[in-house]
């Protein structure tokens, strides 16, 4: 029996394992060719929602597709957010975290106060609210694809929610160093923790940083803003849990019934915790021995790491995939234009919140 349910997840799981590799060929080409970087600011988890809405439209998908498709949108998206902590140095977080803390908190509560006041005003889902929320105050495509599964999203609401945070997120790349030159007047620290907490992807913030250094001759900005960045990812420990417990105490009326502790807290998240922690005693054994864990030494314990980070990224790309091939574009037009009213708004409400955050803290930086 379990080999026959095994037989019927392979070809979904390989159809998106296909469109996943091609995603991350046309990103390769994206960094190389147009931006000239080793990373595209543009991430391949949107490359595999948008070519799998394209593929998934045109063509009907077979019956003997969808268990591996639905299996890639739960278990491959748990199981990629899980070895996303090995990104995670709390030893990194805490050597900075004494100024970047305090308004990653800020802006996040901001954007979250500012979206669920926002949606009163607009006709639009919770779970888009929340999504597009996460999204811009925490760290992108990521935050969302983690959140997503706890809130019970659908897939139109995710695909929809990733489009809406990168549009906004690649012209805050593209602009946003000027204005954090402007605004600072060349400040390093200043324009670094504006940069890591206004902007939404982990790679759009390291290529405002790499613009910001080379129009400015600022190294340093660059490693703040992307310091700054993990603070902000780290949150999702908080944040995810938090957004769980007020999903699930909003919802209690619809099956009368109280939550349990264990349902409010995503259990993946122990394990994106727990990655986090491997990554720091690693760290700190490289250190204090050059040998990870007693027996790696440093290129060997970063080989390992990459190679988990790929894994994740790999496993975020299938999952993705596999929600934009299930995605129908009548669905996604029913969304309509509200929610990016909404992204909008919440990309501006973190950046002007960043910016008076900073100002606030002058004495303290």
């Amino acid at each position: 029996m379990l080999i026959e349910n095994i037989k019927k997840l392979i070809p979904g799981i390989f159809l998106a394992l296909i469109f996943s590799l091609i995603c991350q060929l046309i990103n390769i080409t994206i960094s190389i060719k147009i931006f000239g970087t080793t990373k595209s600011p543009i991430s391949t988890v949107l490359i595999a929602i948008l070519l799998g809405i394209f593929v998934g439209n045109i063509w009907k998908i077979k019956p003997i597709f969808l268990s591996g498709l639905k299996f890639s949108q739960s278990y491959i998206l748990k199981l990629g957010v899980i070895l996303l902590g090995i990104r995670l140095s709390f030893e990194e977080l805490f050597k900075f975290g004494s100024v970047a803390i305090p308004l990653v908190l800020v802006c996040i509560f901001a954007v979250l106060l500012f979206v669920k006041l926002i949606i009163k005003k607009l006709n639009i889902s919770s779970n888009m609210a929340y999504l597009i929320a996460i999204g811009t105050g925490v760290c992108g495509a990521t935050a969302i694809v983690a959140t997503a599964p706890v809130i019970k999203a659908k897939k139109t609401e995710i695909a929809y929610s990733i489009a809406n945070i990168t549009l906004f997120g690649v012209i805050a790349m593209l602009t946003y160093p000027y204005f954090a030159n402007y605004f600072f007047n060349g400040n390093e620290l200043k324009a670094g923790l504006f940069l890591g907490t206004s902007i939404h992807e982990t790679a759009q913030v390291a290529g405002a940083g790499l613009i910001y250094a080379e129009q400015f001759n600022s190294p340093k900005t660059m490693d703040i803003a992307t310091i700054t960045k993990l603070v902000r990812n780290v949150s999702m420990i908080i944040v995810i849990p938090t957004i769980s417990y007020m999903y699930l105490r909003n919802n209690i009326g619809e099956n009368n019934s109280k939550p349990s502790i264990i349902s409010m807290f995503p259990i993946f998240i122990i394990g994106f915790i727990l990655m986090g922690l491997i990554r720091s005693i690693g760290d700190y054994g490289i250190q204090n021995s050059n040998l990870a864990f007693e027996i790696l030494t440093n290129n060997n314990w970063q080989l390992i790491i990459n190679i988990i980070k790929s894994i994740a990224e790999y496993s975020l790309a299938i999952a993705m995939a596999a929600v934009g091939i299930s995605t129908n574009l009548v669905s996604l037009k029913s969304l309509g234009i509200r929610p990016f009213y909404v992204g909008f708004s919440a990309a501006c409400c973190v950046g002007i919140v960043s910016y008076i955050g900073i100002i606030v803290l002058n004495n303290f930086i």
